[in-house]
């Protein structure tokens, strides 16, 4: 791989974030028929953490809190149970009807009832991220981060989020920090603010050594032409899904490691998975083949986690695809999500195909 990663830094990779939790129904039952719920702690952007933090490299969240929340307790207990650390500011929540930590409200389907997802974000904490809040030259220059993650997620949550996650990649570009960027696309975020995100995207992008997308985040966020989204047979757009990923190159040429994810849906239980990754001028395709899912949320996720472990760890391009591969395909067998291997060899198992019992 031709990234270069900055060496004594205090920490292998960092990411901006909103915490909340996930209720998911017990049983993979609907949300409307159900009573008995599971909690977690989640975010997109932590999620990406989970590989690397579980693997012992040293990771960490920038985030906000409401004060006193008992919810906000429940979230740092379960980042320190995973190994992230974290840093951010304690808001009041001022009364009953102020700040709260989000709640995204999921059932996980069965068969062929898809899942259902039902994101509770009003009051939401995390859009008063605010870069004063933050010593970006004690985090970059100080302290150092390896690379910084970003999420399209976070960048378009609000207009201080946004701002927030720009000052923060030109701290990390400053500093010599790679900057990863997955640019998550959500229509109701981007609604009225098409042209702001678009000027805000861009410019992440074009200081970004690492892209990550799916065909609709990189024609919707950047206005990149590309496949059609969905759809039957999902091999047989791998060479379209090559012709966007180089017109991404040639608008965004800093970046030098490219990804994107293949996914064709079966059922709730079954899908087929691929990925691509483009490192220089090298390709390398992980042809879709099908795995078992007992909750999909998050898989994506779980294929970026591994594919920056892969970097922290010197993988070369081929086999960083190889485990983000089977970290995403961990990650949907996985009630929480996020994919935490117990081991390197778990994760190589997985890609191999080997679910043979370890005595």
């Amino acid at each position: 791989m031709q990234l270069k990663l900055r060496e004594n830094c205090r920490y292998s990779l960092m990411v901006p974030t909103s915490m909340g939790v996930r209720i998911t129904p017990a049983d993979r039952q609907p949300v409307h028929t159900s009573n008995q719920y599971f909690m977690q702690a989640t975010s997109a952007e932590s999620n990406v953490l989970c590989v690397s933090a579980s693997l012992g490299l040293k990771t960490k969240v920038l985030t906000t809190f409401v004060a006193g929340s008992p919810i906000a307790q429940f979230i740092k207990n379960d980042l320190r149970s995973r190994g992230i650390d974290y840093e951010g500011p304690e808001v009041a929540q001022g009364g009953p009807w102020g700040y709260r930590h989000q709640f995204n409200i999921a059932d996980s389907g069965f068969g062929p009832r898809g899942p259902r997802v039902h994101n509770d974000r009003a009051g939401e904490v995390g859009r008063t991220l605010d870069v004063k809040d933050f010593d970006l030259e004690r985090i970059f220059g100080d302290e150092g981060v390896q690379i910084l993650h970003l999420s399209g997620l976070i960048g378009a949550l609000s207009e201080q989020t946004s701002k927030f996650c720009l000052e923060l990649a030109r701290a990390a570009k400053k500093h010599g920090t790679l900057i990863s960027f997955d640019l998550n696309h959500r229509a109701s975020f981007w609604k009225g603010r098409e042209e702001e995100l678009f000027e805000i995207f861009s410019e992440i992008a074009s200081i970004a050594d690492i892209l990550i997308g799916n065909e609709e985040d990189f024609q919707l966020c950047l206005r990149i032409q590309g496949p059609e989204a969905g759809g039957k047979d999902i091999g047989s757009k791998i060479e379209s899904f090559k012709g966007m990923i180089m017109r991404v190159k040639e608008r965004y040429p800093n970046a030098s490691l490219f990804a994107t994810t293949l996914r064709q849906v079966i059922s709730a239980n079954e899908h087929m998975w691929g990925a691509i990754v483009l490192d220089g001028e090298n390709w390398h395709v992980e042809e879709p083949r099908e795995i078992s899912v007992l909750d999909r949320i998050g898989g994506g996720d779980g294929f970026v986690s591994g594919l920056l472990y892969g970097v922290l760890r010197g993988f070369s391009a081929e086999d960083a695809l190889h485990f983000a591969w089977a970290t995403g395909a961990l990650a949907a067998t996985m009630l929480e999500d996020y994919a935490l291997p117990a081991d390197e060899e778990q994760v190589w198992s997985i890609y191999a195909g080997n679910a043979r019992v370890r005595r």
